[in-house]
């Protein structure tokens, strides 16, 4: 329980279905209408299209089912990253005290700030007016005294709405809710809970840790019940370094032939070196995870040498890594992919001796700096790899940081 004074200073602002925004921002003919970013899987949904029940990470063909009549756009991620470019200005303007989450969500401080711009709820109540006039995008906002019971108002506020959370009303906001709002409730957490009756945050808290150890654990028991008690002491970070960089992809339901999963492979490689390449930092760990059909996941890693960006040997790594599991593959289906770099530094990456026949002229370097330059210029649909051509591009998602 809180004893602070006065009123909660952690803003979450979290922009609503932000992808499908920004294609019904940009083609007005998409406006009202529902709207799915991705073909084979949904990487987001308009508001018109979840009332039908479409989910982010819903493969494309059920997706289709439940809404046929949904307009579906490829990504355009050249796009988005402008959008966030804007909008985290917006954040930064608002207040130094930014700590980014993801592409299109960040926590603000704004502790401080009451002289000079006002209570959190008119600061908030300006930053979503601001984002809607200068973005042109929607924005919800929560308000807290902690990072969790922000994250969770901004949710309930969706969407394009304002929650503010007084001191004193956490409990009574928080315990009502259903179990699935507190962080790391996923689909079979919450099948375990609600197996031993417990539906609500309100129950969680009731049933307390020595009760929900039996049942999670003592780690998670640990965890759900210092949420459910709002307790959250974390304050907002800023100008975090990533410990890792990484991108993740879902691939849907089914069973996949070997040459898909390493195109999917193949796509978060690129993905994951450019980016590494971008921000001038190379790793040694590359990490492999998979999420298979039964909602189980495992990890894969292993360590370089020495630090690298060049893709020619992530890959070797990835595929290496992949070929480990290729085991639980066939056992369990895969679902979803994801790769990370981690260890990382700012030094140039060191070209590793590659015991499968590296080309030699031009070198793994050279040719990444060639494509990256392609990429930038003319976009990713100017040059791809024989590999995929002809496939569903699909959609890489970035890992948020560790």
């Amino acid at each position: 329980m809180f004893v602070s004074s006065g009123d909660p200073t952690i803003l979450h602002a979290d922009l609503d279905s932000f992808y499908a925004s920004v294609e019904q921002r940009d083609n007005h003919r998409l406006r009202g209408l529902p709207v799915i970013v991705g073909g084979g899987v949904v990487l987001a949904a308009s508001y018109e299209a979840k009332a039908f029940g479409v989910r982010t990470a819903m493969s494309g063909a059920q997706a289709r089912r439940l809404c046929p009549q949904a307009i579906v756009v490829p990504p355009r991620m050249s796009a988005y990253a402008d959008a966030s470019r804007v909008v985290f200005q917006i954040f930064r303007d608002t207040t130094p005290l930014v700590e980014g989450i993801s592409i299109d969500e960040a926590f603000l401080d704004v502790g401080g700030l009451r002289k000079v711009s006002g209570t959190p709820r008119e600061i908030a109540e300006r930053l979503r007016t601001d984002v809607r006039q200068q973005a042109g995008l929607p924005i919800s906002v929560g308000v807290a005294g902690s990072k969790f019971l922000a994250k969770v108002a901004s949710a309930v506020a969706k969407p394009d709405g304002l929650l503010v959370v007084p001191f004193g009303a956490e409990i009574a906001f928080l315990h009502p809710l259903p179990i699935e709002r507190l962080w790391g409730v996923g689909a079979v957490t919450s099948r375990k809970l609600r197996k031993f009756g417990l539906t609500t945050v309100g129950d969680i808290a009731r049933a307390g840790e020595a009760e929900l150890a039996t049942i999670l654990g003592r780690a998670s028991a640990r965890h759900l019940n210092a949420l459910a008690h709002a307790r959250d002491p974390r304050r907002v970070q800023t100008g975090r370094r990533r410990r890792s960089i990484g991108a993740q992809r879902a691939i849907g339901r089914g069973q996949h032939a070997r040459e898909d999963i390493d195109a999917a492979l193949l796509t978060l490689v690129d993905r994951v070196a450019r980016r590494m390449r971008a921000a001038h930092r190379t790793g040694r760990t590359i990490v492999l995870r998979l999420r298979f059909g039964d909602y189980t996941r495992a990890t894969r890693s292993h360590t370089v040498s020495l630090p690298t960006s060049e893709t020619a040997v992530l890959l070797a790594v990835a595929r290496s890594l992949l070929a480990e599991a290729q085991q639980l593959i066939a056992e369990r289906g895969v679902t979803l992919i994801g790769v990370a770099v981690g260890n990382l530094a700012d030094e140039a990456g060191t070209q590793l001796a590659l015991p499968f026949g590296a080309v030699t002229s031009p070198s793994p370097g050279q040719l990444d700096s060639a494509v990256d330059s392609i990429w930038d210029k003319f976009g990713k649909a100017a040059l791809t790899r024989g590999a995929l051509l002809g496939r569903d591009p699909g959609i890489s998602v970035p890992l948020l940081p560790d």
